[in-house]
């Protein structure tokens, strides 16, 4: 499972997650991704079960790319412990994403297949993901510079 191999401080403030991403928002290594539509914390777990499906899927001819890593703790009490006492320990880490990250990118297959796989991998998180090839996103750039001229 992803986690940090060692951290500076444990335990994290819980922060927001409003705004769009504006970092890792685009197809930057492969030619198909998996871009949030939603903001959310999506844990070890879930980007370890997204990748199980995407390396059996894609198999010997493809390549992946992680976008995503769960660098933030988060802390729980124990069951049935009395108030106060501090903030709990570290039992999970997650990663931070919001509206348009790339969460994961491929390539190497076509894109009928990618847009299956990646069907697969939105059912494995819990958030509303989109299938992004590098061909729409170089479309959108094009009609944006005809606009401007």
């Amino acid at each position: 499972m992803l986690m940090p191999k060692r951290v500076k401080y444990r335990k994290t403030h819980s922060g927001n997650r409003r705004g769009k991403a504006y970092r890792g928002n685009y197809i930057a290594f492969g030619d198909f991704g998996l871009q949030a539509l939603e903001p959310a914390w999506l844990t070890a777990r879930q980007i370890e079960a997204a990748r199980i499906v995407l390396t059996r899927s894609i198999s010997k001819g493809g390549k992946l790319w992680i976008r995503v890593f769960p660098d933030k703790s988060i802390t729980k009490h124990p069951a049935e412990a009395r108030m106060g006492g501090g903030k709990g320990t570290p039992e999970y880490w997650v990663a931070v994403v919001r509206p348009g990250r790339i969460i994961f990118e491929i390539t190497g297959i076509t894109k009928e297949t990618a847009q299956a796989v990646m069907k697969q991998v939105g059912y494995k998180l819990p958030i509303k993901v989109r299938f992004v090839s590098r061909e729409m996103e170089e479309g959108n750039v094009k009609d944006e510079n005809a606009q401007v001229a």
